[in-house]
């Protein structure tokens, strides 16, 4: 299932914080194309999150940020390919803007970071060694989806299927997704390391999002609604 929209009907205000996200991992993946193939690559050793940088301290690869802690955020706006940062940015627009809306701007960006983090730190655990530099923001949209499956369970969720255009809400889009990433991400909690998808910072994200959700909006889920179309 693709999510393609959902229930604004609630939603007080226009969503500035997750524009600017978006916006923001848009601009930061155009520098990377414009950096060429190897200067690509270099930009991913440089500000991706490599995990032995992380828990040794020191940096092994292209020269990036110093201290080499501030990977950490700066691996939350990169992107391997089009593909990749296009999925993301639908996520992120499609949910993050009624989590925004409920939180406030200002405690958004907190919990969206926060969530970024954990899911840095979980992959970090899994394989504490590796040396496969992880980029994207789907740790930090991983939490973002969280905190709406305990805000919007019963929201509308719009999903392009195999069937076409169908309607269900949010806790089965959502659960369908977690499920997804747990499953898939079996193979890796070995402590093998592997390149491709970071299951297990999804997860840890995702989690993050279920624990802090409360403490940065307050208050019960939100009744269902129907979208009107």
């Amino acid at each position: 299932m693709i999510p393609i929209g959902d229930d604004n009907s609630g939603r007080r205000g226009f969503p500035v914080v997750t524009l600017l996200l978006v916006a923001l991992n848009v601009l930061v993946f155009l520098w990377q194309q414009a950096q060429g193939p190897q200067g690509f690559e270099r930009a991913v050793q440089a500000f991706g999150t490599i995990p032995y940088e992380i828990s040794h301290g020191t940096d092994i690869g292209a020269p990036g940020p110093a201290p080499i802690y501030l990977t950490l955020f700066t691996s939350m706006f990169m992107h391997a390919n089009w593909m990749h940062l296009g999925g993301n940015m639908l996520f992120l627009w499609i949910f993050g803007d009624n989590l925004e809306d409920r939180m406030g701007s200002g405690k958004y960006v907190v919990f969206y970071l926060l969530c970024g983090l954990a899911a840095d730190f979980a992959q970090i655990i899994l394989s504490p060694e590796g040396h496969v530099p992880g980029i994207g923001a789907s740790g930090a949209i991983a939490g973002v989806l969280g905190g709406y499956l305990l805000l919007f369970p019963g929201a509308t969720v719009r999903t392009m299927g195999r069937y076409g255009v169908n309607e269900v809400p949010a806790w089965m889009m959502l659960g369908f997704w977690i499920l997804t990433q747990v499953l898939s991400g079996m193979a890796q909690w070995g402590g093998q390391e592997q390149g491709g998808v970071a299951y297990a910072a999804h997860v840890g994200g995702f989690i993050t999002g279920l624990v802090l959700v409360k403490l940065f909006a307050p208050g019960g889920a939100t009744a269902p609604r129907r979208i009107a179309v």
